[in-house]
């Protein structure tokens, strides 16, 4: 076994950072399988010595099927699609069925391979999300499998692990589960010593900026490139301000979960790299852009595919052979780690005595992508009209005082019948489940009859109430197609307009720690104390919601 290189297969390869990872170490790949095909040609174009086939591996039904198509090796790695267990789909509680048959399909491979006489098969790995870990058993008979073999154990999981890339060496925090028979490797980088992002973006170098270096430093792997010879990074990715501003609130302003930083903190690992490109949600990774003459960032932009890439620890000779960005963005994201992958293939070479290679091994030859993103121009993108029946539940922009928030919501509407309707609640506590109440300002104004200013304030948000205050519908319609409705007040307006009004009359240096007392629980929340700055935004939103819904 020493004088030989190791032969690995690598099942659900993708843009193939698993290879890559084995690669690194000396291993020799020699399969490689996937049913996308700019999948198969990355993994094609950067692993040159495999035979890379587009299949569906749901085809390889009986064990003939395994033995026509799967090379014997001693290595067998594969992840299969996450989607179904990933957090970020339908918060975790998505569709399970199909995401399990896909990893049952890859362990009969492995079972079939492993139990066949004079099996060379030595070592396999499964990688996942955490979230799929409940779900991978720890034993399997030929019947689990569909094999031939009865009830007798064909596989058994002798390891699971949940390994964070930055614990070895990825300029990235990325949980992922892995299990199968193979040793566990070591943490190769404490908290000191981690990577962080703006090693990244100072060794690729601004991707705007036309004096750049003339030479690339791989942020990662320490060796250097020409920068003509980078791919994929020199080009601009300018976010629209409503998509960074959407994005922004989410991230420091979300209803029930907690602050995040915005833009990214670049002294730290980067957040786990999704497989979809957004510059508008939460989970959006943005970097500051230009700055203005105070040192306040003008604009945004998210990160180049070269940038991600290097998050992921490919090497910056790496390519990604796919038409758009979304795609190359998607190749990226769904990748294993490269440098988990190494650690992986150097515990299996410690455990057979084998020397571990001590530089980088370059990648072979000398590619590049079939379409290069170098060069392309930012097009404006316009706001996306949103679906006639788009719910809509947010609280007054940044106004949460020990766990109380106002929102306002259309939760109630009934959209086939275009029946719209928009309510008000107070909540209190934090997660997803809060408690809440939907007041009316009959009930607790005597509360705020002696507030000082409180005349003031109303009549401030009669003013407001007199400026056009869309009805019900007119409200969905503008929600909905903002760019026909440019200058007219959504949603999101109207609660800025209750944020500014009540820093106006009781703004929060002066008022953050006030509270009225909850006489008699006129406001029906269990709390005997409500900040004033929530409760005089629960009055002026009840007082928009009688001109919305025309009560």
């Amino acid at each position: 076994m020493k004088a030989a290189k190791m032969r690995v297969a690598d099942f659900f390869c993708g843009a193939g950072g698993f290879s890559e990872g084995f690669r690194q170490m000396g291993f020799n790949v020699v399969f490689g399988l996937d049913n996308w095909q700019p999948a198969v040609n990355t993994h094609k174009l950067n692993h040159p010595e495999s035979n890379t086939v587009k299949l569906d591996i749901l085809s390889l039904k009986t064990p003939e099927d395994i033995d026509r198509v799967v090379p014997d090796v001693e290595i067998i790695i594969g992840s299969p699609p996450c989607v179904a267990f990933s957090g970020s789909n339908k918060a975790g509680k998505a569709e399970k069925g199909f995401g399990i048959q896909l990893i049952e399909y890859y362990l009969r491979i492995v079972a079939w391979k492993l139990n066949r006489p004079k099996s060379i098969l030595r070592y396999w790995i499964l990688e996942n999300v955490p979230n799929s870990s409940p779900y991978v058993k720890d034993s399997y008979t030929f019947n689990d499998l569909n094999l031939p073999g009865g009830e007798k154990v064909a596989l058994r999981i002798k390891e699971r692990n949940i390994l964070d890339a930055a614990d070895y060496g990825a300029p990235q925090g990325r949980l992922r589960f892995f299990c199968g028979d193979y040793p566990k490797p070591i943490k190769e980088n404490g908290e000191s010593s981690k990577v962080f992002t703006r090693r990244v973006l100072e060794c690729l170098s601004d991707p705007l900026e036309e004096n750049n270096a003339k030479i690339i430093t791989d942020p990662v792997y320490g060796f250097k490139i020409p920068r003509k010879n980078l791919t994929d990074h020199f080009y601009d990715t300018t976010v629209e301000e409503w998509e960074w501003q959407r994005a922004k609130r989410l991230k420091e302003d979300h209803g029930y979960m907690g602050r995040m930083s915005f833009p990214e903190d670049l002294d730290r690992p980067s957040r786990t790299i999704m497989a979809t490109r957004s510059g508008s949600t939460r989970e959006a990774l943005i970097f500051g852009g230009s700055k203005g003459e105070d040192d306040v960032y003008t604009s945004y932009r998210m990160p180049t595919i070269r940038e991600i890439a290097s998050i992921m620890s490919f090497p910056i000779t790496y390519q990604f052979e796919a038409t758009n960005e979304s795609a190359k963005y998607r190749l990226v994201g769904n990748a294993v780690c490269c440098l988990q992958a190494r650690a992986l293939a150097k515990a299996i070479l410690v455990e057979n005595g084998i020397k571990i290679p001590e530089d980088f091994i370059p990648l072979e030859g000398n590619r590049r992508p079939s379409f290069d993103l170098t060069g392309t121009r930012h097009e404006p993108k316009p706001l996306i009209a949103r679906n006639p029946a788009s719910k809509f539940a947010r609280h007054i922009p940044y106004l949460k005082v020990r766990g109380f928030r106002v929102e306002l919501n259309n939760l109630k509407s009934d959209f086939e019948k275009n029946d719209i309707i928009w309510s008000s609640i107070m909540h209190q506590g934090c997660g997803k489940h809060p408690l809440r109440c939907e007041c009316m300002n009959e009930e607790f104004e005597h509360l705020m009859e002696d507030l000082k200013g409180f005349k003031n304030f109303k009549r401030g948000l009669n003013r407001n109430l007199r400026n056009g205050i869309p009805n019900s519908r007119e409200l969905q319609d503008i929600y909905c197609n903002p760019d026909t409705h440019e200058g007219e007040p959504g949603p999101d307006e109207i609660l800025q307009q209750i944020r500014d009004l009540i820093d106006e009359h009781y703004p929060e240096e002066d008022y953050q720690d006030t509270y009225i007392f909850n006489d008699l629980r006129a406001v029906r929340l269990p709390r005997r104390e409500i900040p004033l700055r929530i409760l005089v935004g629960q009055y002026a939103m009840n007082e928009y919601i009688k001109k919305i819904n025309r009560i």
